[in-house]
């Protein structure tokens, strides 16, 4: 594959590869965190809550890349205090991809995790529960074996979103070649110059490729997650 793309074509790949890895990993524990809160929490406020986690996928991804921009830029409340005390930069770097596919991703992870906590029957926990289990003891003992295949479905769906993620990317951290171009940006590059149609095309079907492979390792881990838990 790397014979057949040119290094720059490889170095969106990787990096696509990088971002939406490192944005579904940091999405994870939050993810769990949140999901499980809607699912057995009552609280007041739950309803803004979920409206506020499935918020990027109803707004624009540019206006969510906007907003990123506003908050954790240079000049943003949280950018400027990132950078000063920890000398972190989000904006038009990669680590600002990370954010912004990570944030598009999340909700289809939490809602994933959160229908398959739903589906857990409560009984199984309360019964731990009544053992002198904590709720936390609990989460991780009974409520996490049991909704795996979820958790690994919502990965897999944040992974996917994050490597198709455009929007957000592009307007909070630009499209810097070597630095911050992801795949849908190179692609978008490619169908701007003239002759690029035949290198908009490879990265086209290394993304299919990716999509596909991607699925296919999800239903096969849900699969084999699925017949343990019948097996225990």
């Amino acid at each position: 594959m790397v014979g057949w793309l040119t290094p720059e074509e490889w170095t969106a790949v990787r990096l696509s590869l990088l971002v939406a890895t490192a944005a579904m990993l940091a999405s994870l524990p939050f993810g769990l965190a949140v999901a499980w809160l809607l699912a057995r929490g009552r609280f007041r406020g739950k309803s803004l809550l979920d409206a506020l986690v499935h918020l990027p996928l109803i707004l624009p991804p540019v206006v969510t890349g906007y907003l990123l921009l506003v908050w954790f830029g240079r000049r943003g409340p949280v950018g400027a205090l990132l950078e000063e005390y920890f000398g972190i930069v989000l904006s038009f770097r990669w680590t600002g991809a990370v954010l912004a596919s990570a944030v598009m991703g999340f909700p289809l992870m939490v809602r994933a995790i959160r229908l398959s906590i739903e589906a857990v029957d409560r009984k199984l926990e309360d019964a731990a529960g009544t053992l002198g289990a904590s709720p936390l003891w609990v989460f991780f003992v009974v409520t996490l074996p049991l909704c795996l295949p979820g958790v690994i479905v919502g990965m897999i769906l944040c992974f996917a979103k994050a490597m198709g993620e455009f929007g957000a990317t592009i307007t909070f951290v630009s499209n810097i070649p070597g630095e911050t171009q992801t795949l849908p940006s190179a692609i978008y590059t490619f169908t701007q110059v003239p002759g690029g149609d035949a290198g908009a095309m490879r990265l086209t079907l290394i993304s299919i490729a990716i999509s596909v492979s991607a699925m296919i390792v999800s239903e096969w881990l849900a699969h084999v997650v699925r017949r343990r838990i019948a097996a225990g």
